[in-house]
């Protein structure tokens, strides 16, 4: 679909605000080197982020022989972002300032048999509104809430389609969270999220190809690819998870077998174990968190039914990467979410054994396979610079007319 001149300005807009959130301070100079824009153009851009309050002039810094560069660097008390994160086990909140810096966090279970929509939204809607007291701020300067829900998304009409763990299929979820949050709200998928945050102040910032492998109950692989995000035609990009590893293998709940997913995800090593070892005290059969983490420590204790569990799901994930990586060519495999986590460098040390003997040896080299550093959950993360593209989309626009991607309510200042 081609771009419309309030598209390109809106994503130049949000380029030029990454790079200062990024390298604040920074200069008007630095900016337009970075970027790619014309001097003229980033001039503009700054402008209009000034009079948004998102930055702040701060000085100026000397210039070989010419006159001193002004300074502008991220207004951090000009607005807050919130990011959810909703997982088929957890509902994971954080409101951030405009510098994205954590100002508060919330969490609630998703047990077993709790996950219809609506369950799930009076979760999201319980942290949602925790985050805002904690932090103690207005809810005029909630600039919007990034939404992450596994599965297949239509991101224009807030729909999650398809949630196979869930057996969702077209839940109007926006629609279900505009009842109670009155705040403009963005829907997108975890893979998209994790691959954002990566590229914004992970392992893959300043690559131009990565692949974001996001290992948790539900697998997938967030793609960036020419220096951008990669959606696909129908923002289904990614679905690794849902790619066949094994002919006539587990079954899947998706409908297939052999899925990657059935082998790698947190329910798939609980089966790695149990067919292993069905009687570990490792197995706790009805928590997948408790089980990664007995793992994770007899690891480190050198178990030898841990380590082995450990190398068997390494095999098949270090050949699902070799998949990524012959196909994609990245500069870097980043492994993210709660079971790579958990599981750690003794994973990845074994995942880049695995992927060696299946990927062809000349991409091979040139890819790195590390653990994402991100500190905090990078699905919230990057659910926050959806959150913020938004509000960018929406400068200008006076009517009450929203951008397609919103839902939600105008906050009322309290």
């Amino acid at each position: 679909m081609k771009r419309t001149s309030r598209d390109i300005r809106t994503a130049n807009r949000y380029e030029v605000l990454r790079q200062i959130i990024a390298a604040s301070p920074t200069s008007r100079q630095e900016l337009a080197a970075a970027t790619g824009l014309s001097l003229a153009t980033v001039a503009t851009l700054v402008g209009e982020l000034l009079d948004l309050r998102m930055i702040t002039e701060v000085g100026f810094e000397d210039s070989a022989g010419g006159r001193p560069r002004g300074l502008v660097a991220v207004n951090a008390s000009g607005g807050a972002l919130i990011g959810v994160d909703i997982a088929e086990t957890y509902v994971h909140v954080e409101l951030f300032d405009l510098g994205l810096n954590v100002l508060a966090r919330a969490d609630e279970d998703v047990r077993p048999g709790e996950s219809r929509p609506e369950q799930v939204v009076g979760h999201v809607v319980a942290a949602v509104g925790s985050v805002v007291a904690q932090a103690g701020i207005e809810g005029a300067r909630v600039l919007g809430v990034g939404v992450s829900v596994p599965g297949q998304v239509d991101r224009a009409t807030g729909i999650s389609e398809y949630a196979p763990n869930w057996d969702w299929h077209d839940v109007p979820l926006l629609d279900l969270l505009t009842e109670y949050i009155a705040y403009p709200l963005y829907l997108d998928n975890p893979l998209r999220a994790c691959a954002v945050a990566e590229l914004w102040f992970g392992a893959a910032r300043g690559r131009g190809n990565a692949v974001v492998v996001n290992l948790g109950t539900g697998v997938g692989a967030g793609l960036v690819l020419g220096g951008g995000l990669h959606r696909g035609v129908s923002n289904s990009a990614g679905e690794w998870g849902h790619t066949t590893i094994v002919l006539d293998g587990r079954p899947c709940r998706c409908g297939n077998h052999g899925c990657v997913e059935t082998y790698v995800g947190a329910p798939g090593i609980m089966l790695n174990l149990r067919e292993r070892a069905p009687d570990s005290a490792l197995l706790h059969p009805q928590d997948q968190t408790a089980t990664i983490d007995a793992l994770a420590r007899g690891m480190v204790e050198h178990d030898p039914v841990a380590v082995e569990v450990v190398r068997d799901t390494a095999r098949y994930l270090g050949a699902g990467i070799a998949d990524l990586v012959n196909v994609f060519n990245p500069e870097v495999v980043v492994l993210s979410s709660w079971v790579a986590a958990t599981l750690g460098e003794p994973l990845v040390a074994e995942v880049r054994e695995a992927v060696a003997r299946h990927a062809l040896p000349r991409p091979m080299a040139a890819t790195e396979i590390v653990l994402s550093p991100i500190p905090s959950d990078p699905a919230c993360l990057g659910a926050a610079t959806f959150a913020l593209e938004g509000a960018l989309q929406s400068v200008g626009q006076r009517s009450a007319k929203r951008a397609p991607a919103a839902r939600g309510r105008t906050a009322r200042p309290a």
